[in-house]
C-alpha cells in the first residue's frame, strides 16, 4: 500500500525526461495471517498509515503492532515465513520492474457526455444552435422502440477503482520509502494506492 505524494519529472542519463507519480509506499506491517487451514483460503492483513483515533475493538485487533488508517488483504499462493509484525517495506522493488497500480479516480460529479465519453457533439453551423455538446441519437422510436442497456449517456463520472497496468519502476528511495512510477496514477495527492508487481 502506498501514498501519492504528487508528480513531478526527472531526467535519465541519456537527457531524457520521464514524468513520474512519487508514491510513498510502506512501510505496511502485517496484522493478521489468514490461512486454508482456518479461514479456508490463504492470505495476509497490511496495516498503513498513522491513524488519529481508533475505537476500542480496532485497537484490540491492532493489539501492539501500532494504529494505523488503512487495513486491506491481500490473498497468498502460500504464508510460509511471514509472521505477525514483519515490515513491507518499497525494498520489495527495483529500478526497472512493472507494477500495477490501483487507486479511486477523482471523482467529477454529474458530466456530460462529451466530457465523460469524448462526443463529438453536433455540428456548429446549419442552425443547430443549441447542439453543440448534445449527445445525438439515442435509439430508432418503432425498432427497438427503446434505449439499449449501457448506452453511452450523462451521469456520474469518476470515483471509481481504476488498476493501471505496467508502469515502470523508474527509481526507488528505500531511506524514504519513496517510489517513483512512470507516468501517471489513479487518484488525487494523499489518495490511497494498491501496488504489485506486474504479470508477464
Amino acid at each position: 500500500m502506498g501514498r501519492k505524494l504528487g508528480m513531478t519529472q526527472i531526467f535519465r542519463e541519456n537527457g531524457k525526461a520521464d514524468a513520474v507519480t512519487v508514491v510513498e509506499a510502506g512501510p505496511c506491517v502485517v496484522i493478521q495471517i489468514k490461512t486454508e487451514a482456518r479461514e479456508g483460503y490463504n492470505a495476509a492483513q497490511l496495516g498503513f498509515g498513522k491513524a488519529k483515533k481508533l475505537k476500542s475493538p480496532q485497537r484490540g485487533h491492532l493489539k501492539e503492532l501500532g494504529e494505523f488508517k488503512y487495513l486491506r488483504e491481500f490473498r497468498l499462493d502460500d504464508t510460509e515465513g511471514i509472521n505477525v509484525g514483519d515490515c513491507v517495506d518499497v525494498s520489495l522493488f527495483q529500478a526497472g520492474d512493472l507494477v500495477n497500480v490501483t487507486g479511486v479516480s477523482k471523482g467529477k460529479g454529474f458530466a456530460g457526455t462529451v466530457k465523460r465519453y469524448g462526443f463529438a457533439g453536433g455540428p456548429k453551423t446549419h442552425g443547430q444552435s443549441d447542439r453543440h455538446r448534445a449527445p445525438g441519437s439515442i435509439g430508432a422510436g418503432t425498432s427497438p422502440g427503446r434505449v439499449f442497456k449501457g448506452t453511452r449517456m450523462s451521469g456520474h463520472m469518476g470515483d471509481e477503482r481504476v488498476t493501471v497496468s505496467k508502469l515502470e519502476v523508474i527509481k526507488t528511495d528505500p531511506e524514504h520509502n519513496l517510489l517513483l512510477v512512470k507516468g501517471a496514477v489513479p487518484g488525487g495527492k494523499n489518495g490511497l494506492l494498491l501496488i504489485g508487481k506486474a504479470g508477464k
